[in-house]
């Protein structure tokens, strides 16, 4: 009779044992869970903290980029000035080239536009004229140039088109 007692307690400490060890695997998976999502959810929050970082970054040097094209659009309205004073021109050239080779280092680049088909995302057309010599839609004349940052147009390019 002691030995049916002594097994049935030995039983009841398994069962106790057993949901006991049910329980904890089911806490455990249970933060664990927790665990993968939290960790998932700050991995989504770097990715997207980077992505709005670039995206300040890009919209901060557009900003000041355009801000400096209309000294751009002076240093070459000087540069193409007729002068007698060779010393000027050169010194002229030679900051117009730095300049652009600074902005060139940033990623923006002039958008080409004489010659071309006319582009309304590129190109701001502000007359039009017919010329035979030139195919329809074709660029005639630039009055301002536009200029690319990357992909991203931050100054469209003021043309004449013909036809």
């Amino acid at each position: 009779m002691e030995d049916n007692k002594e097994n049935d307690i030995q039983e009841e400490i398994k069962v106790e044992d057993n949901s006991e060890v049910v329980r904890l695997r089911e806490e455990i998976d249970n933060t664990t869970d927790r665990l993968k999502r939290l960790m998932a959810e700050f991995d989504n929050f770097k990715k997207r903290n980077a992505k709005e970082k670039e995206m300040l970054y890009s919209s901060v040097l557009g900003d000041i980029v355009n801000g400096l094209l209309p000294v751009l659009d002076n240093l070459e309205k000087a540069a193409s000035a007729e002068t007698d004073d060779t010393n000027y021109k050169q010194g002229i050239d030679l900051v117009l080239k730095q300049y652009i080779d600074v902005l060139s280092s940033f990623g923006v680049k002039a958008i080409d536009s004489i010659g071309k088909t006319f582009d309304p995302e590129l190109h701001e057309a502000v007359s039009m004229v017919q010329d035979e010599n030139l195919g329809e839609k074709e660029i005639k004349e630039e009055f301002r140039k536009g200029y690319k940052l990357g992909d991203k147009v931050i100054r469209h390019a003021m043309v004449i088109v013909a036809n």
